[in-house]
């Protein structure tokens, strides 16, 4: 008897162009690390009495489907998820490489249709309605590089055989922490220990009465750029800026020696004033937690620019 193995776990994903329904063709083949995308429905216990002792059967309650993904950050791959989080992008060039503008800001977001399968069992589930409600990742000095996507999905459909067909397979280019840069107004900022970037499309879910006991749809409502720095205290620029109330623009970028490149460009940071601390006689250092709003000159609060070889998106 065959036991499913993480290892040997596949997924597909692809633009749906009816919230969910999934395409009949169209899908790639998707890199991540794991997974926690699933549907569940919970049993409403029995409040009925005069049955004695013994409980009667319970009701079950709505479908909720929702989850993580962790994925790396890779010069190809990681286009569709910045497609879900922030719509489709701007390609400019006429050959590669071809550079790929999203921006912050879009009324509407693409829906997708995900499987995972587990061939040993076997076990294909496809989750349509996948909308992003949040991607985060973190810039350290050493380790891997992964981002991890919150997504809201519409319902859950599981089969023997797959319904995504031979998916598209991508060639995996991936960035290290070791290929990142922080900027902060074009220059580069230095003493940083780490950070961490948030962008949340903050979803309203449509639960509306059905039959099957599915959400009618997740709308975007106020987005949120947030983060942290955590930076070695060498200067007063930063905590300078924050009790004045500025605004910068920060720039994470990473870039491959190969040429291929992703820079996301925050364009209106505001840094709460911090406390800074002297907790013994190693370095002291400070900590940021900082927001992003709309940039009145750019028109937008955050721009994500992919430089690969992939044609469109």
């Amino acid at each position: 008897m065959a036991r499913a193995q993480g290892a040997r776990a596949q997924m597909a994903l692809a633009f749906e162009t009816t919230y969910g329904t999934p395409p009949a063709s169209g899908f790639t083949r998707m890199p991540f690390s794991s997974t926690s995308l699933g549907a569940e429905q919970p049993l409403l216990n029995s409040e009925l009495l005069g049955y004695g002792r013994d409980p009667l059967a319970p009701i079950k309650d709505a479908v909720t489907a929702d989850g993580d993904v962790v994925v790396p950050l890779d010069a190809e791959a990681f286009g569709f998820w910045l497609k879900a989080a922030f719509g489709a992008p701007t390609t400019t060039g006429v050959e590669a490489p071809y550079s790929h503008e999203f921006q912050s800001g879009s009324w509407t977001l693409p829906s997708m249709s995900i499987e995972t399968g587990m061939p040993e069992v076997p076990r294909y589930a496809m989750y349509s309605g996948c909308v992003l409600d949040q991607i985060t990742w973190q810039m350290q000095r050493s380790g891997l590089l992964t981002a991890t996507a919150r997504l809201v999905a519409q319902g859950e459909t599981v089969g023997t055989t797959t319904s995504a067909g031979t998916p598209t397979a991508l060639d995996l280019k991936r960035f290290g922490h070791f290929n990142g840069a922080i900027t902060r107004n074009g220059t580069a900022l230095g003493n940083v220990v780490s950070a961490e970037i948030t962008c949340a499309n903050n979803l309203d879910r449509i639960e509306t009465i059905r039959s099957d006991g599915r959400i009618d749809g997740a709308d975007p409502s106020i987005a949120a750029l947030t983060g942290r720095i955590e930076v070695r205290f060498a200067d007063q620029t930063l905590v300078t800026q924050a009790i004045n109330g500025e605004a910068c623009e920060m720039e994470f970028a990473y870039v491959l020696p190969s040429g291929e490149s992703f820079t996301f460009a925050v364009h209106a940071v505001y840094l709460p004033r911090p406390r800074i601390e002297i907790s013994g006689p190693q370095g002291v250092q400070a900590t940021f937690d900082w927001q992003a709003a709309r940039d009145s000159v750019v028109g937008r609060m955050c721009t994500a620019t992919l430089i690969n070889d992939i044609e469109v998106y």
